[in-house]
């Protein structure tokens, strides 16, 4: 495996600058180095990769000024797609180095690496060429939808023209996303959900949703993970199904991790990490959440986990959030959290003891 890795890494640094294009394709060439924000292709300057080879090292090698985090080509694949196996990187990295070449502006193309659509794959490529949220639309939608401090984690990201195709027999139409990764218990990206908005408006019908007939899709594999806010194998965890009514929460539990389903059912089927104590239900307020809870009320007890439900005044959490804002939705975590918790996760004003 280290003469495969090492083969790999030499093949790679020979076309440094194409890796870069296309795996930090939100950088740019500044003289013999290539520099971005970070491995997940953040925009900005701190990290720099060298593209020739000189006298202060080979091709290929990358620092980031910020972290000091270092590491060679096969390492920026690893972290801008998520991969977590070394095998993964290898078949990556392979099929990288198969691609016909071509001009340097053309060269960062999604369309030079193909990947099924729908697949894991497909998702680790969208959400490694997509942006941070800070100062996006990403960030209005949600404070238009009360969730004024957004602790995500960098579980979400902003693509500014993410495809739409409302089905096979129309033409693919570009909308502003707010991508969020979906990963499995080991942190690895299985999926990505996308929800497009409008760039022109907000009003009550649509929430700041693109005027399109599913501005919510997910691809990739969904079955027992989730979108994550916090670590996954912490002893307690809050699972519910929206990526909004999670945020919500988090605005007042910032240090609790946190895991959006995506759904009803995938709610009920999601994985339960060894190591958890105890689970929160963060409910919706309909008979879908009624069969949720009783699963996993079910599942979590046969496993010796103690299971607590969540249940807000209106439909969900958000809307509680929206509808009654801060100080309501504090006082209705308060009296259903357990005692301990309330001391150590939940966000209190100095005026309350």
């Amino acid at each position: 495996m280290r003469r495969d890795a090492s083969e790999l890494a030499h093949r790679l640094a020979r076309e440094a600058e194409a890796v870069c294009r296309y795996y930090l394709s939100n950088g740019k060439r500044k003289g013999r180095y290539w520099l971005v924000g970070d491995v997940h292709n953040t925009p900005g300057r701190s990290l720099f990769v060298r593209l020739q080879d000189s006298p202060k090292g080979p091709a290929g090698k990358f620092t980031d000024a910020a972290t000091g985090q270092h590491g060679d080509l096969l390492d920026i694949i690893r972290h801008s797609l998520g991969l977590r196996d070394f095998r993964e990187v290898a078949e990556e990295a392979r099929r990288f180095l198969k691609l016909p070449r071509t001009e340097p502006e053309h060269a960062s193309r999604p369309s030079r690496l193909a990947a099924t659509v729908g697949s894991q794959e497909a998702a680790r490529r969208l959400f490694a060429i997509s942006g941070p949220i800070k100062d996006t639309i990403v960030e209005t939608y949600l404070q238009r939808r009360g969730i004024a401090d957004v602790h995500h984690g960098g579980s979400l990201r902003f693509h500014p023209r993410c495809y739409y195709r409302p089905d096979e027999h129309l033409p693919t139409e570009t909308w502003p996303a707010m991508i969020a990764c979906v990963t499995d218990l080991d942190g690895r990206i299985t999926g990505v959900h996308r929800t497009w908005l409008d760039p022109d408006g907000f009003d009550r019908i649509r929430l700041g949703k693109a005027p399109i007939d599913t501005p919510r899709r997910a691809m990739g594999d969904l079955l027992g993970n989730a979108v994550r806010f916090g670590a996954a194998d912490d002893d307690v965890l809050v699972a519910g199904e929206g990526i909004e009514t999670m945020l919500s929460l988090r605005c007042l539990l910032p240090t609790l991790p946190m895991a959006a389903a995506l759904s009803a059912n995938h709610l009920a089927a999601m994985a339960l990490s060894s190591s958890l104590r105890r689970l929160y239900i963060a409910r919706d307020a309909d008979a879908a959440g009624d069969a949720v809870q009783a699963v996993l009320l079910q599942r979590a007890g046969s496993v010796g986990i103690e299971a607590v439900p969540l249940s807000p005044r209106l439909g969900d959490f958000n809307e509680d959030l929206h509808v009654f804002g801060l100080d309501a939705l504090r006082a209705t975590l308060r009296i259903q959290l357990v005692p301990e918790d309330v001391s150590r996760f939940l966000f209190l004003p100095a005026t309350v003891v």
